[in-house]
C-alpha cells in the first residue's frame, strides 16, 4: 500500500463510490437495450463481456469490454484526483466487489476481468498494459477466455515487481486472489476439458 495520507472516513467514502461505481451493469443494460435478451438465461448466465459475445454481438461485447473497463479506470482517476493514491487503490478494490456482487443484482455479478484491466490501467499503465497483453496472447493461443483472465491475473504482481509498482502489491494480490475465486468454476471445466471457447454460442 502506498502512504496513508487520508482519513479513513473519506477512504470509507471512496470505497463505497467505488462500489457503486464498479456494480453498474452494463452487460444487463446493453443487451436489453440492443434487444439480445437476459443475460442470465444465455449462455454461462454471466453479465460481463464473454457472455455477451455469446448472443453473436460482436458491437456489444465490445462495448461491455470497454465500458466494465472504464468504470474501474474512473473510479480510481476520480478517487486519486479529489484524494490521493491511498484513496484510488480503495476504490479500486471497491470497484471490483463491485462488479463481481453488485448489490442491485443480488450480489451476482461479473468476473471482474475488464474491470480489473482497467484498474490496471488506470493505477499503473505498464502493468496494465503488459497484462492486458498477456490476457490477450493467452486467450488467442488456447480460445479460451478464462485462460486469459487467469494468465494475467497471476502475472499481475510480477509485472508490479518489475515495473517497480511495489505499493501495489497487496491490492494486486487481492485482486489476483477475487479473480481466481470468480472464476473457480472455469478452473474445474478447464482441468476437465469442458470450458467454453471463444465465440462459442451457449
Amino acid at each position: 500500500m502506498p502512504p496513508i495520507t487520508t482519513s479513513p472516513e473519506i477512504l470509507i467514502l471512496w470505497a463505497l463510490l467505488g462500489y457503486i461505481i464498479g456494480s453498474i451493469a452494463f452487460g444487463m443494460v446493453l443487451a436489453r437495450l440492443m434487444g439480445l435478451g437476459n443475460l442470465r438465461s444465455i449462455g454461462s448466465g454471466n453479465i460481463g463481456a464473454t457472455n455477451v459475445l455469446r448472443t453473436g454481438n460482436k458491437k456489444a461485447a465490445g462495448l461491455t469490454l470497454l465500458l466494465d473497463g472504464a468504470k474501474g479506470a474512473v473510479a480510481v482517476l476520480l478517487a486519486r484526483a479529489f484524494a490521493g493514491e491511498d484513496a484510488a487503490q480503495v476504490a479500486a478494490l471497491g470497484a471490483m466487489i463491485g462488479h463481481c456482487y453488485p448489490i442491485w443484482l443480488g450480489f451476482r455479478g461479473g468476473k471482474g476481468v475488464a474491470t480489473f484491466l482497467g484498474i490496471l490501467l488506470a493505477l499503473a499503465w505498464p502493468v496494465g498494459l503488459a497484462c492486458c497483453a498477456t490476457w490477450a496472447a493467452a486467450a488467442a493461443l488456447t480460445r479460451i477466455s478464462s485462460m486469459g483472465a487467469l494468465a494475467a491475473a497471476a502475472s499481475s504482481t510480477v509485472f508490479m515487481v518489475l515495473f517497480g509498482y511495489g505499493e501495489m502489491l497487496l491490492l494486486g494480490i487481492a485482486l489476483t486472489l477475487l479473480i481466481f475465486w470468480r472464476h473457480r468454476e472455469n478452473i474445474s471445466r478447464i482441468r476437465a476439458g469442458t470450458e467454453s471457447r471463444i465465440g462459442q454460442k451457449g
